[in-house]
């Protein structure tokens, strides 16, 4: 962590800075409470000036949410200007172009991107026993030490983080019903939630190879969901793998809730456990760019890393008749971030081949959303699991 310092009532103060995503700390801090107004905010943010509030927690959020209509203002007219200059450009040119499915990708992030950097400007100060010492502020005590671990110092962060820090902690209470389960998974803060029961589903009702596997890999558990419907169908004994610490106890948690202690053991990997088994499945992140925060891994492989890894390894982990389970969609194929047919020559080249594959369409809210900013991709987005053999198994 890096220090921020600021002035504040003529002493110079100092703390930790602290960012999830790695967000760097403002190079300038200013103290501001209830007084200031949302277009000043505004005008802060705009020159990279962070605010350290001293006022009222709920007028915080309540300036948060009018500096985020301003700052998608901006968005909106950025956009139309930018339109506006490539119809006339298009014009000149008497040809027509349309933004292609990257293009609108990245500029999608890159709203994305401002806007959190923006958002991010309106800070709070954490005590060093995680207290929030401001006006009708919550107890954030034990929602920062399931996030953070325990208290280590005092540190500054993002107002929007400590946002994230509470919903998280909401989330983790409440938990997902997976109706496979017939049980609730709870994620944990930085581990991504089943919310897409789609692929749950699909990996609940494929046939399982052979007669029923003695053992499993869940590579990528995350939540340990996928793990625990595995054990449930009557595997018996699946190694949940994930190289993120936070999973590794998230899943830990859940297969214990569950009563799946026996049957499951989670390790902390970067992909594969040691020795071979009867099913390996995959749920890889279904998108091939760079993550800017560990909530964002389970989007997000960055060259579609793990994807890769995972076929060209499956080969030599599997038993003999053993199979392979791709989970994955093909947004990135509709986003144009991944070529048609490229999957199907990845798997080629890895010396397998597809025994069967399985297709949903998403029920996620954002697939209806028309004011999402790839909801044109989202619309066409199926999910699939693929069931792959070695080639030479045929």
């Amino acid at each position: 962590m890096s220090t921020v310092h600021w002035t504040e009532n003529d002493e110079t103060c100092s703390a930790r800075w602290h960012s999830e995503n790695g967000t760097g700390a403002p190079s300038r801090i200013v103290v501001v409470d209830d007084e200031l107004t949302a277009n000043a905010a505004h005008r802060l943010a705009r020159a990279g000036t962070g605010m350290l509030w001293r006022g009222d927690y709920h007028n915080a959020r309540q300036l948060l949410r009018a500096l985020d209509r301003r700052v998608q203002r901006d968005t909106e007219r950025k956009n139309t200007e930018r339109k506006n200059t490539e119809r006339k450009n298009t014009e000149r040119k008497n040809t027509e172009r349309k933004n292609t499915g990257a293009e609108s990708f990245s500029d999608y992030r890159a709203a994305r991107s401002a806007r959190a950097r923006m958002l991010g400007m309106l800070l709070v100060e954490v005590e060093s026993d995680y207290s929030l010492a401001l006006r009708r502020a919550p107890d954030i005590r034990q929602a920062c030490v399931e996030a953070y671990g325990e208290p280590d110092g005092a540190r500054v962060i993002a107002l929007t983080e400590l946002q994230g820090v509470l919903s998280a902690q909401q989330w983790h209470e409440k938990g997902v019903e997976v109706p496979a389960l017939g049980a609730r998974i709870h994620a944990s803060y930085g581990v991504f939630s089943p919310v897409r029961g789609e692929y749950v589903d699909l990996a609940a009702d494929a046939p399982l190879p052979g007669t029923t596997p003695r053992v499993a890999f869940d590579l990528g558990t995350g939540t340990g969901v996928l793990a625990a419907v595995l054990a449930r169908r009557g595997v018996g004994q699946v190694v949940a793998t994930d190289i993120n610490p936070r999973a590794v106890e998230c899943a830990r948690a859940n297969i214990a809730r569950l009563g799946l202690g026996e049957s499951v053991r989670v390790v902390r990997a970067d992909l594969y456990p040691e020795g071979t088994a009867d099913l390996i499945v995959c749920n890889p992140p279904w998108l091939p760019a760079d993550p800017t925060s560990a909530l964002e891994a389970g989007v997000y492989d960055p060259n579609s890393d793990m994807l890769h890894r995972f076929l060209d390894g499956l080969t030599a982990h599997l038993t003999p008749g053993g199979e392979g389970w791709l989970i994955l969609s093909d947004l990135a194929e509709h986003l144009e971030l991944r070529a048609s047919g490229e999957l199907l020559e990845r798997i080629s080249a890895a010396g397998l081949r597809v025994v069967d594959k399985y297709d949903t369409a998403p029920r996620h809210p954002r697939a209806r959303d028309t004011t999402d900013g790839l909801h044109a991709a989202r619309g066409r987005e199926i999910t699939s699991l693929w069931r792959l053999a070695p080639k030479d198994a045929s």
